[in-house]
C-alpha cells in the first residue's frame, strides 16, 4: 500500500491573520471574551485535523538509516520493536497496514491474523516496494510465522490476540463488527446480508448477496459517519468520493448507494483505494454459508474454495469486484443508462450495477443487464 496523500498547505487570507493575532492579544490581556465571541474561538486541538509538512516528509527520505530489506526476519524484528503495546486492526480481513522509508525508498507491509489459521498459532508478513504506475510489479516477501520462527500466536478472547517476539507482545484488537447490520429498509427483497465489512480506506460497507441474480453488490454503511465528501456527476445518480474515488449509485428503489466504479490508477498501484474486494467480512461469517453462495456464483468452485472463498494452499481467493474500474469518471454514466432503460426488466434492474466481465478487459464498461439484454436479442435473431 501507498502512503496517505499528503494534505495541500492551507491558504489564509491577511485579515484572518490579523483577526487570529488580535484575539490572541485580548486573551493575553485577559478581557473576558462574550459568549458571542467564545463561539468564534478555534475548536479544541484534539479537534483540529492533522498537519503533516513536506519538510517532515524530505527529512524521513534524507536520514540515513541500516536495514536489510532481503530479511523478513529483520523487517518483522524492527516493525514489531515500533508497534505499541495494543494496535487496533480495521481492515476486516485483518491486515495491519505499515508503512516506512529506507534508503530513500518508500516500503508498505503488513501483519496479517488470517481467520483461517490465527487460531492455529500462524500469522502473515509481507512487504514489499511500494508501487508506481511507471514501474512493473515489485517483488513481495511473504512469510507465515509462527512457533519455528519463535513468533507466539495467543487467543486471548474472540476478536483479541496477542503476538509476543524477542520478548516484546503486542494485544491486536480486531474490527468487532459483529453487531453492525444494515438498516431494513436497505436490502432488496431477494438479498440476503453477508456481513460488514470495513475498508483499508476507512469506508465500511455491506456486503450482500441476491439469491435470483446470483451476484454480490457493496452497499455503503450509512450507520455511522462516513469519512468521504461525495461530488455528484452533472447529470444522473453517481457521486464519487473526493478522497477516495468510490463511485457511489443512489438507488432509485431504496435509500442506500451501491458501490459501482473504483478508480483504476488505485488498483493499478495497490494502494488504500483500490477497493473493498481484499477486505471481506471473514470474522463474521457463518459456517459454510459464504462458500455456498459463491459456488451459486461459479459451480465449478466446487471443492477447489475453503468456507471463505479460498484455495487450500492460501495462493489466491475467489475475488468479488462486481464495480468497474473507470479511468474516466464519464464512463460511468453506462449505470445511470441501464437503470433508466425501459427495455430492462424490473427484475433485472440490480444488474444493471454489475459490471460485465468483458468490461474491464477491453475498458469499455457494459453492465451485465445489458450484456443480457444484447445476449438476449441474439439468441431471438437465430
Amino acid at each position: 500500500m501507498m502512503f496517505p496523500l499528503p494534505i495541500p498547505p492551507g491558504r489564509g487570507t491577511a485579515p484572518a491573520r490579523r483577526a487570529g493575532a488580535l484575539a490572541a492579544a485580548v486573551l493575553a490581556l485577559g478581557v473576558l471574551a462574550s459568549p458571542a465571541a467564545r463561539a468564534q474561538q478555534p475548536p479544541a486541538t484534539d479537534e483540529l485535523p492533522a498537519l503533516r509538512t513536506n519538510q517532515a516528509q524530505l527529512d524521513e527520505l534524507s536520514r540515513p538509516t541500516v536495514l536489510d530489506t532481503k530479511d523478513p526476519m529483520a523487517v518483522f524484528a524492527f516493525v514489531f520493536a515500533r508497534l505499541p503495546e495494543r494496535v487496533k486492526v480495521y481492515p476486516t480481513e485483518n491486515y495491519y497496514y505499515f508503512t516506512f522509508v529506507h534508503a530513500g525508498i518508500p516500503y508498505n507491509g503488513n501483519i496479517r491474523l488470517d481467520a483461517s489459521d490465527r487460531d492455529r498459532g500462524k500469522v502473515h508478513f509481507a512487504y514489499s516496494e511500494d508501487l508506481v504506475e511507471w514501474r512493473d510489479e515489485t517483488d513481495v516477501i511473504h512469510e507465515l510465522l509462527g512457533e519455528a520462527q519463535d513468533v507466539q500466536v495467543e487467543k486471548v478472547e474472540p476478536l483479541l490476540y496477542r503476538i509476543t517476539y524477542q520478548g516484546k507482545s503486542v494485544l491486536f484488537a480486531l474490527n468487532d463488527l459483529s453487531k453492525v447490520k444494515p438498516p431494513k429498509d436497505a436490502l432488496a427483497p431477494d438479498e440476503t446480508f453477508v456481513g460488514p465489512i470495513c475498508d483499508e480506506s476507512g469506508i465500511r460497507f455491506f456486503l450482500v448477496f441476491d439469491n435470483k441474480l446470483k451476484q454480490f453488490l457493496y452497499i455503503l454503511d450509512e450507520t455511522e459517519r462516513v469519512p468521504e465528501q461525495f461530488e455528484p456527476r452533472k447529470s444522473g445518480r453517481v457521486e464519487i468520493g473526493k478522497r477516495t474515488g468510490f463511485a457511489f449509485y443512489r438507488d432509485d428503489k431504496l435509500p442506500r448507494k451501491i458501490l459501482v466504479g473504483v478508480y483504476f490508477g488505485n488498483s493499478r498501484v495497490n494502494n488504500y483505494f483500490d477497493g473493498p474486494f481484499d477486505q471481506m467480512p471473514d470474522n463474521f461469517i457463518q459456517g459454510d454459508s459464504f462458500r455456498d453462495m459463491l459456488l451459486q456464483v461459479d459451480p465449478s468452485l466446487k471443492g477447489t474454495i475453503d468456507r471463505f472463498g479460498g484455495w487450500p494452499d492460501g495462493s489466491q481467493r475467489f475475488m468479488i469486484a462486481p464495480y468497474y474500474y473507470y479511468q474516466d469518471i464519464e464512463e460511468l454514466a453506462a449505470f445511470d443508462a441501464c437503470a433508466t432503460d425501459k427495455r430492462v426488466s424490473p427484475e433485472k434492474y440490480y444488474a444493471c450495477f454489475v459490471a460485465d466481465e468483458d468490461s474491464q478487459a477491453e475498458f469499455k464498461l457494459v453492465p451485465r443487464a445489458v450484456k443480457e439484454l444484447a445476449a438476449a436479442k441474439n439468441r431471438k435473431k437465430k
